[in-house]
């Protein structure tokens, strides 16, 4: 899940660079030529992944690699395109599949299995969901309804819901934006968190509801919140959006001026947690690169640069928090959950059901 408050571009390339050496036997007047290094490892993820400057400068120092980054859209999108090139891979890593996206992908067969190396490799065996080590724990975080706490409780506007039973009362009516639950990873997360809410045979309702209270689906998180989300910086008309628990953390980091207490909010009975893997994709051509990158995302220095890069929770045990996000980021006690089983079961059905239902 997870992501970050200013547009990334759709490919960060830091640098590509292959070497190549010839040799000449000793001796002799032949030669034998010494297949290139690649000096460069490829990434594929989602449009939110954000490192900082001073950290993949440290994987280059460490490892020798340089990496280079493809960001298409939100992880929906990113998944699929795994899917649909595994016989062809565009990069040698993936990151940022969750736990609502995971079965698909590991049905498709993308990934290798590799189990990270170091001795903070290793996730809690309860975030741990595949036992082939196909993929790996990276981070976690939690989709949760969010409000602008400054629009609402004033000029005549009603107090912020508070639920998601207020959500679909006609005092909210035309305030809330979504993600498509076909296309983005956040959208599904909501989607599931409503069915582990209502039942398998009340959620329909609750969509017709919100369908009915006048809910807008965009395509992917930046243009839900950053664009039509009241407080995401861009003049939007939508006080209530679908995002993160972490938000009123990065609400705070990100205010021009500067603002010690957030102005967006979370309604904490909303949430649903979200764990995101990456892996070694099949057929990568850069394994041992793909293998060292998975490596650093599990040190202690990767992990402890996620949290004001992506705003997302790490895994491995001792990582630090900054204070702001201590203070702000709302993990929510009760968080929905589906087991993964029956998100892989249902998923499909599910989707199709909700864009029959809410999209067209």
């Amino acid at each position: 899940m997870k992501r970050v408050l200013a547009a990334v571009t759709a490919a960060v390339i830091l640098a590509t660079a292959c070497s190549s050496s010839a040799k000449h036997a000793a001796g002799s007047g032949t030669s034998s030529t010494v297949a290139p290094r690649i000096t460069t490892v490829t990434l594929l993820t989602h449009s939110s992944f954000a490192v900082s400057k001073p950290v993949l400068a440290d994987f280059t120092r460490q490892t020798g690699y340089k990496l280079k980054i493809l960001q298409p859209s939100d992880a929906g999108v990113m998944v699929n395109e795994a899917i649909l090139r595994k016989k062809n891979p565009v990069a040698d890593a993936l990151f940022g599949v969750d736990n609502s996206f995971l079965t698909r992908a590991l049905d498709a067969g993308i990934f290798d299995e590799y189990v990270p190396r170091g001795a903070l490799a290793r996730p809690p065996s309860k975030l741990q969901a595949d036992s082939r080590f196909r993929v790996t724990a990276i981070d976690v975080s939690n989709v949760c309804v969010d409000t602008d706490t400054s629009w609402f409780g004033h000029d005549g506007r009603p107090p912020a819901p508070a639920s998601l039973a207020d959500l679909i009362t006609p005092r909210y009516k035309n305030l809330m934006v979504v993600e498509n639950a076909s296309t983005s990873s956040p959208g599904l997360a909501f989607l599931l968190a409503t069915i582990a809410a209502k039942g398998e045979t009340g959620w329909q309702a609750y969509w017709s509801a919100l369908r009915k209270n006048g809910v807008r689906v965009d395509d992917d998180w930046t243009q839900a919140y950053q664009n039509d989300f009241t407080a995401g910086g861009a003049k939007g008309d939508r006080p209530i959006v679908v995002s993160y628990g972490s938000d009123p953390a990065a609400d705070v980091l990100g205010s021009s001026p500067h603002r010690d207490t957030p102005n967006v909010g979370v309604i904490a009975s909303t949430c649903f947690r979200q764990i995101e893997y990456a892996g070694v994709l099949h057929g990568a051509r850069n394994v041992p690169g793909a293998q060292a990158l998975l490596d650093f995302m599990m040190t202690r220095r990767f992990q402890e640069d996620m949290p004001l890069q992506m705003y997302v929770n790490p895994v491995v045990p001792g990582a630090k928090l900054p204070a702001v996000f201590t203070k702000w980021a709302v993990d929510p006690p009760h968080p929905y959950s589906i087991d993964p089983a029956t998100i892989s079961a249902k998923r499909n059905d599910w989707i199709k059901e909700w864009t029959d239902l809410v999209v067209h």
